[in-house]
């Protein structure tokens, strides 16, 4: 029971945590936002190993059935998790909150203490924790800017299949709770409840990217498309706006959301698309970020108190780069689709938002 409490007062740490994050929105909802993000990815670690211990101790065959495809789903999360935070562009760590929830759930999980029944209650919790902590992120970006918001659009697949699986495992609690007492199934089916997670997410968290569930990663056109959306949404928001201090903030995300997507390419897609695009289109797009870069260090330079001259450069940056976006999502991505198989094209994807991260752990320190 002492392990219990102290699990209980941790989780109250973390949602308070949940309810400071409207409190700093003023100043620091981007990197509030982040560490949120990270609490996520922390999550979904967990829920993966849970779903291995609970697999192993399952003495029921159809129930272990559904835990080992819920496993496979929860693998594929994770990836969608990780492209989300390579997405948003800032990279944080999980709160003190929740790395000491995350042990002490570990060591809950993997003891002897409880019944299956009784780690299945707390997986079904844990599974709902993740699924309201990625409605409320989304709910936050809405509330924060239009390009937060398109960057963690991938997450609303997470979302929703997180309150499915929630659901499902209702079922299996029924299932198994009456086992263990009587031996006897329950007279509901055991997946029944799937219906039901539909219903509940409809409408909470918008339009679902659903995940093909042969795909391991995005393809390297889609996540490229997703910089692209984000990009084209900060040059808006910087359209729409002359006060200084969120030009600053604008362009501080546009800078870094740039310079890292470009470095990513030129270390990962340029080199590989190199032998069938062509000598003289692949090095016109080294040239045409080599200009970009200089033109983001140039509007680097321009004090944003001077909004007409900062937005006026800004607008330069914003026609070259769809001179750009518009080479690569024409004819580069009708090359790659061409000559790379779909397996190719997620390898490609991996690789690139590998390369990314590293550039974005760079910039932050």
């Amino acid at each position: 029971m002492r392990l219990i409490q102290e699990l209980g007062y941790c989780l109250d740490d973390f949602y308070k945590g949940e309810l400071n994050m409207v409190a700093t929105l003023e100043d620091t909802k981007r990197l509030a936002i982040g560490e949120r993000l990270a609490d996520l990815k922390a999550f979904q670690n967990l829920i993966i190993s849970n779903d291995r211990k609970l697999i192993d101790a399952c003495p029921y065959e159809d129930v272990r059935k559904r835990l080992q495809n819920m496993l496979e789903d929860d693998l594929k999360n994770i990836g969608i998790i990780e492209t989300v935070i390579v997405q948003y562009g800032i990279p944080s760590e999980p709160s003190a909150a929740t790395k000491i929830f995350v042990g002490q759930f570990e060591q809950m999980m993997s003891g002897d203490e409880f019944t299956f029944y009784q780690k299945l209650i707390h997986h079904e919790l844990m599974k709902h924790g993740q699924a309201m902590s990625g409605i409320v992120i989304h709910k936050a970006a809405q509330k924060v800017g239009a390009d937060i918001e398109v960057a963690i659009a991938p997450l609303n697949t997470v979302n929703f299949e997180g309150r499915a699986h929630q659901e499902q495992l209702k079922g299996m609690l029924e299932q198994v709770g009456v086992r263990e007492m009587t031996g006897l199934d329950a007279d509901q089916g055991l997946w029944a409840r799937v219906q039901d997670a539909i219903a509940a997410l409809s409408g909470v968290a918008g339009s679902v990217i659903t995940q093909n569930t042969n795909k391991q990663d995005l393809n390297i056109q889609t996540l490229i498309r997703l910089d692209h959306n984000k990009v084209n949404t900060i040059f808006t928001e910087i359209g729409a706006t002359k006060d200084p201090q969120k030009l600053q903030e604008y362009f501080g995300q546009l800078y870094k959301d740039l310079l890292a997507h470009a470095v990513a390419e030129e270390e990962v897609v340029y080199p590989q698309v190199r032998s069938f695009y062509g000598d003289d289109d692949t090095q016109e797009l080294y040239d045409e970020q080599a200009e970009m870069k200089r033109m983001l260090d140039e509007i680097k330079a321009i004090d944003p108190n001077s909004a007409d001259e900062f937005r006026a450069k800004v607008k330069q940056l914003m026609d070259a780069v769809g001179d750009h976006i518009r080479q690569e999502e024409s004819t580069m991505f009708a090359a790659i689709d061409k000559n790379c198989s779909d397996a190719q094209k997620e390898q490609m994807s991996t690789q690139f938002k590998a390369a990314k991260s590293k550039i974005q752990q760079e910039m932050s320190t």
